[in-house]
Parts: C-alpha cells; sequence; structure tokens
C-alpha cells in the first residue's frame, strides 16, 4: 500500500534562536498559562545530555518518529540525525510532534558526525548480536552516542569503525532481532536510568525560548515587538 505523503514531514535540524532566549521568555512567558510554563521548566529540569540517540540514514518515517517520540519520553534532549539518501522525514500520525521538544543535529556524513560526537566526550556504541555490552552497562557510561542504523543496511561501516563498544538487548526467544523502533525504546528506556537532570540553566533556557516560539501563536511578531521597544 502506497504511503499517505501527507503523513509525512521532512525535518530540518534545529535551528538557531533568531532571538536572545530571555528576550523570548519575558515576551511570551507571560502569554502561556502559569501551570504550562511550569510544566515546561519541570520537564527541562529532568532533560539529559549525557545520552544521545543517532539515527544513520533511516528510511521509514514511522521508525524516525517513534524513536524521537522515545527520546523525549526518556528525557534525552538532543538527536542527531546522519542523512541517507533522502532528507530525513517522519510521520506526523507517529511523532504528534515531539520533533518541536527536541534539539535536531544533523550530519552530512558518518564520520562528521563521529568528529563532532568524540569533540564533545561522547563514547559511541551500536548495536550487534555479538555485543557484549548491555543497556545496563551503557547507563553506566558517562556520555554515550547510541547509533540506530538503517532499517535495511544497517549502521554504516564508517560508524563501525569509529564506535567504542557493540551492544546488544538480550533476547530469550526465538527472535534473534527486532525493529529499530522497539530496539532504541529498549534501549533508551533503560540506558537513561539515573542520568536526568543534567542540563545547564543556560541549555534549559534556551529550550524554554523554543518551546515558547513553537507554543504562541504569531510568537515572531510579539518578540520583535518586544525587542524593538
Amino acid at each position: 500500500m502506497q504511503r499517505n505523503q501527507d503523513e509525512v514531514e521532512v525535518v530540518p535540524a534545529t535551528a538557531k534562536l533568531p532571538y536572545e532566549a530571555s528576550d523570548v521568555i519575558a515576551a511570551l512567558g507571560p502569554l502561556v498559562t502559569d501551570a504550562r510554563l511550569a510544566r515546561f521548566r519541570e520537564i527541562l529540569g529532568r532533560r539529559t545530555r549525557s545520552l544521545v540517540p543517532v539515527l544513520d540514514g533511516l528510511s521509514d518515517p514511522h521508525n524516525g518518529a517513534a524513536i524521537l517520540r522515545s527520546a523525549d519520553a526518556f528525557g534525552c534532549h538532543e538527536v542527531h540525525v546522519i542523512e541517507g539518501r533522502f532528507p530525513f522525514a517522519i510521520s506526523r500520525r507517529v511523532s504528534r510532534g515531539t520533533q518541536r521538544w527536541l534539539s535536531l543535529v544533523e550530519h552530512k556524513t558518518g564520520p562528521d558526525c563521529c568528529d563532532v560526537l568524540e569533540a564533545q566526550g561522547y563514547e559511541i556504541f551500536i548495536a550487534a548480536m555479538e555485543g557484549t555490552v548491555t543497556p545496563e552497562d551503557l547507563a553506566r557510561v558517562p556520555k554515550a552516542a547510541v547509533v540506530f542504523g538503517n532499517e535495511h543496511r544497517g549502521v554504516s561501516e564508517e560508524i563501525r569503525a569509529r564506535a567504542k563498544g557493540v551492544y546488544r538487548i538480550p533476547m530469550v526467544g526465538f527472535v534473534e532481532s527486532l525493529n529499530v523502533s522497539v530496539a532504541s525504546a529498549i534501549t533508551l528506556y533503560t540506558a537513561s536510568q539515573g542520568r536526568h537532570g543534567d542540563l545547564s540553566p543556560q541549555d534549559q533556557e534556551l529550550a524554554l525560548a523554543r518551546f515558547l516560539l513553537s507554543q504562541v501563536r504569531d510568537a515572531d511578531r510579539i518578540v520583535r515587538d518586544h525587542v524593538g521597544t
């Protein structure tokens, strides 16, 4: 059955904030309810940068959307995306707008992505049946980047060569592998344990400003007017 293209959305990298975060919050904060603002701050207070999902050339928009939902659900703040044959796209029906709450970083190639992550102190892990590391072990890695590969080709050879380790999800049935969206949910839930709440105050304010820009109608004009006064 042909996929309904109206359900698919190309998702760009998170753009640089067009205004100072303090100006956005001052202009838009009073326009949302106190409860909503408190909820934003509560969620950001539990986010982590120490666990980063990496999507390596995913082709199915449903899988991409499902992984973004898992990343948000389990407190990941940032998701790295390596371009495949086509721009990164997700299913709107599955994502339910989750991309608004995440910081997406795009890379042209796997080595580019590895360079950035390694420079920031991350250890890179990939999933494979022969892995000796478990998701519970990943939870003890100070800064872990976990790569989820293309549905057909898996993780690229370039990233395999740069990986710090190989992990597996232990299974006791006849099944030897899981769909990437299922595997990512199990991995991110387990590997995120004990990590929550490490975003810097500056990162929290930047994210809060982005949240408000996505939530308030005519937000850009309101902030422009505020800055101009």
